[in-house]
């Protein structure tokens, strides 16, 4: 009979995909939480794994042979405490990948404040074109593997490393669990406010981090003051990426289309070759670089990683065209930290935006832990300046922040308006359904940013703008 994993806090962008891993290698897995929506709860939806609604002890009736505890969960958790109480054997989602995936295998984990998930996918797919078959685990759905994790024959499992605490019961970085012996760190922000008093307290999970990888592995890092002075101590082989003429891998001669991206791939100073690839933005050219240079270093040929690149059709939720409705088109995307934001949307601008005739419209939904309070209220005035109108919604679930410590929607939108983007708050989706249906245009980019569901919004704008005369739309 299957083994019964129940993984508390099911619906997270990691604990979906290992539910799935869980489910591939023969466990039969249940689930429960709060909060389901795209993609992960379509994912659980295709994999036919139950999730139950809410937190209750009666969810681990009859009892599973081990439960999962998400870090979504506090210690008052009911299920968290009914598998203490009863003695059924617990487990992170990091500690469990631990054990079961990662030991036997050579991990490639990609790390960094920003582009994790771009870059992980974008490594996974360049293996995986190139017949190394990788396992791998990421916090979205790669459009070409339509699925979040994968199993493969090869010897390397890529994984993506987040830097917030693993459970209440382990409060340590979840990529402290992973083994690496390949490496990349993308970029070093302060972020997670929640849970890192400071920038240096943050700065030290990445210090930990690069402290595990063995002498003998490498570690691909970004040409940033920032992560130099976090790589500078480490005792495996260091490769910097970026751009220029200083970086080991680096690009040149970039150039932006509709297509997405074109640059040569530089290695020691020499050009290899040109790689193209759909994803826009320099942002996505760096995350290319680091793919790149990760391959070169696990052995890949540059022919190989040119053919994998060009056919890397980007990821769920990062500048996602959902649709052109009365001549507007919508786009989603996951961007929830103030340098995310900024990239987003001129990478968005230069792809969509033709300035003649449309405008860009950016709709923000403060939403992480971070974005909802107002430690980066300034760094959010400067990030819009690519918009031409940009929206910013209420902080969700503002209350579960001190009013002290919470940003301010009207404060924000006044400051991206002295800074020369008109901007205004509108606390709900249905206020802002309203205003977005009398204001948009023909030819406007409306770029949604938010890494929850947002009530909906892209969904409903797509449906409102449907049903809009079009007489409106003049």
């Amino acid at each position: 009979m299957a083994r019964h994993a129940h993984i508390v806090g099911v619906c997270g962008t990691a604990m979906a995909p290992l539910a799935g891993l869980l489910r591939e290698t023969g466990w039969r897995v249940t689930g429960s939480d709060l909060n389901a929506y795209p993609p992960m709860s379509t994912q659980l939806d295709n994999l036919s794994i139950e999730v139950m609604k809410g937190y209750d002890a009666a969810h681990l009736d009859p009892r599973p042979d081990l439960v999962v505890i998400g870090n979504v969960c506090r210690k008052d958790n009911p299920e968290a405490v009914a598998a203490i109480e009863r003695g059924i054997p617990y487990a992170s989602m990091p500690s469990l990948l631990d054990e079961h995936f990662l030991r036997d295998r050579h991990a490639v984990v990609v790390t960094g404040t920003h582009g994790k998930t771009t870059t992980a996918s974008l490594l996974a797919w360049l293996l995986d074109s190139a017949g190394r078959s990788p396992s791998f685990l990421v916090g979205g759905v790669p459009h070409g593997f339509g699925q979040p994790y994968g199993i493969g024959r090869g010897p390397h499992f890529v994984i993506e490393g987040d830097e917030y605490g693993t459970a209440f019961f382990d409060k340590g970085p979840k990529f402290l669990h992973y083994r690496p012996r390949t490496a990349i760190v993308t970029s070093i922000e302060f972020d997670h406010a929640d849970i890192f008093r400071d920038f240096a307290h943050y700065r030290s999970a990445f210090e930990r981090f690069v402290a595990i990888i063995p002498r003998e592995g490498d570690l691909v890092a970004a040409d940033d003051p920032a992560v130099a002075a976090v790589t500078a101590g480490a005792a495996c082989r260091v490769h910097t990426y970026g751009e220029g003429i200083g970086p080991e891998y680096a690009c040149r001669d970039v150039t932006f289309d509709a297509g997405g991206a074109s640059f040569l791939l530089a290695e020691g100073g020499r050009d290899l070759g040109r790689l193209n690839t759909a994803l826009p933005g320099m942002h996505n050219v760096k995350n290319a670089v680091a793919a790149a240079g990760a391959c070169r270093v696990l052995g890949l040929s540059f022919d190989e990683i040119a053919r994998g690149m060009a056919s890397f059709a980007g990821v769920e939720r990062r500048q996602t065209f959902r649709g052109v409705r009365g001549g507007v088109s919508v786009i989603d995307d996951f961007a929830h930290h103030p340098t995310a934001v900024r990239e987003t949307l001129d990478a968005v601008r230069k792809k969509y935006v033709d300035g003649t005739n449309g405008r860009l419209v950016a709709v923000f939904e403060p939403r992480s832990n971070s974005s909802r309070r107002n430690v980066f209220q300034a760094e959010y005035a400067a990030a819009f300046g690519a918009a031409d109108l940009a929206v910013i919604a209420a902080p969700y679930s503002a209350a579960a922040v001190d009013a002290s410590q919470r940003l301010d929607p009207e404060r924000l939108a006044g400051d991206i308006t002295r800074l020369g983007t008109r901007a205004a708050a509108i606390p709900d989706v249905p206020k802002i359904l309203v205003f977005l249906v009398g204001e948009l245009r023909v030819g406007d980019v409306v770029l949604v940013m938010s890494n929850g569901a947002f009530d909906n919004l892209v969904p409903r704008l797509l449906e409102a703008l449907s049903a809009r005369s079009d007489g409106a739309l003049a």
